[in-house]
């Protein structure tokens, strides 16, 4: 799909109410083929390779903000008014910035391993990483998001998902994947989810990426938020834990 002056890898499917699917770091549409799968007999499911990852090319501007621009033209080149948007990881924060600056387009909001603003160790380690993979490649990096973003539990248990993690990293654009690096680095806060959209966060006991402390901290205040703290769940939690995050996302939708 052309999108302002760049083109984006955008799959529809199914009928119904628009639900619009937002990958992490180093994630694709392929994250969430299992939620797809569930939802596409009841809603219009739209889900898209984020500039720079996946199968969408690398683009000059690589940032939250146009990323959550980005997702707004999809919906507008769809013929899609409003949304119940799902994002994970970085894509949290892209779904709550889209949230914040085109309120009357976020119907619902469900966050997955929900992840802070970087403060300035995270920001530095974030650059870090987007060096490393300039100079060595996707592969460089591809093995330590697998030891430390998945649980014990998925590594002993679902050594299918620990491979499908490294591919879904390692099959990224080096450039597009750095450039992501650096918007991570860059975020701004997009400010609290607005009290009128309902709010769902799902994240595990065992994510050091998104720990459900910050999960908290989101629904702290708002007066339709619900918090799910999976067990032996890491961070790819749509992909560690299909079961329980379709049923959540099925009732919440």
């Amino acid at each position: 799909m052309q999108i302002h002056s760049h083109s984006l890898t955008v799959e529809v499917d199914g009928a119904g109410p628009a639900v619009l699917m937002v990958h992490g770091l180093g994630g694709t549409t392929n994250f969430y083929q299992a939620q797809e799968d569930a939802l596409r007999d009841r809603f219009t499911v739209v889900r898209v390779d984020s500039a720079g990852a996946g199968r969408s090319p690398v683009v000059d501007d690589i940032s939250i903000a146009h990323h959550a621009t980005d997702l707004v033209a999809v919906l507008d080149e769809l013929g899609i008014e409003t949304a119940a948007v799902v994002g994970h990881s970085m894509g949290t924060l892209v779904v709550r910035e889209m949230a914040a600056r085109f309120p009357d387009r976020v119907s619902k909001m469900a966050l997955l391993g929900a992840v802070r603003v970087p403060g300035a160790d995270a920001q530095t380690a974030q650059r870090d990483r987007a060096s490393v993979v300039r100079k060595e490649g996707t592969g460089g990096v591809a093995g330590g998001v697998v030891a430390n973003a998945l649980s014990q539990q998925t590594h002993d248990s679902q050594p299918v998902v620990s491979a499908f993690v490294r591919e879904l990293v390692a099959g990224q654009d080096p450039e597009g994947y750095a450039r992501n690096c650096e918007a991570l680095a860059g975020a701004g806060d997009p400010g609290a989810v607005s009290a009128d959209v309902p709010l769902l966060l799902i994240t595990g006991d065992a994510d050091k990426v998104g720990p459900p402390e910050a999960s908290y901290e989101l629904a702290q205040g708002h007066p339709d938020a619900r918090v799910e703290i999976l067990s032996g769940v890491g961070h790819w939690t749509a992909l560690e834990a299909v079961a329980e995050v379709n049923e959540l996302l099925t009732t919440f939708l």
